[in-house]
């Protein structure tokens, strides 16, 4: 009974236990997003080495960390052996991922 309780890793709300473990190697695309602009097709084409694209996110601001577009978490920009990384700071509650699916 330990082992079928220790293989069951999450449960859905009509009370059907299920495992992860079907889904746990399907790959995802993670993304992390600085900030966003709109940009008129003329102001695109003028774009070019050295051009300077204002976000509308202040500096400071917490970063969005996508999973297959949908956000998942926020966090900072850190320095990790030379590369950039992101510290989560705060993650989107299970409820609001799913409202945000549908």
């Amino acid at each position: 009974m330990a082992d079928e309780a220790a293989a069951m890793t999450s449960t859905r709300q009509d009370g059907d236990t299920a495992t992860l473990d079907l889904i746990l190697d399907v790959p995802l695309a993670v993304s992390v997003e600085l900030g966003r602009v709109r940009m008129a097709v003329r102001e695109l084409l003028a774009l070019g080495a050295g051009s300077v694209i204002e976000l509308a996110k202040l500096a400071g601001e917490p970063l969005d960390v996508l999973i297959n577009g949908k956000p998942v978490a926020r966090g900072e920009a850190v320095m990790v052996n030379e590369k950039f990384g992101v510290r989560l700071t705060e993650i989107v509650s299970p409820t609001e991922r799913v409202e945000r699916l549908r």
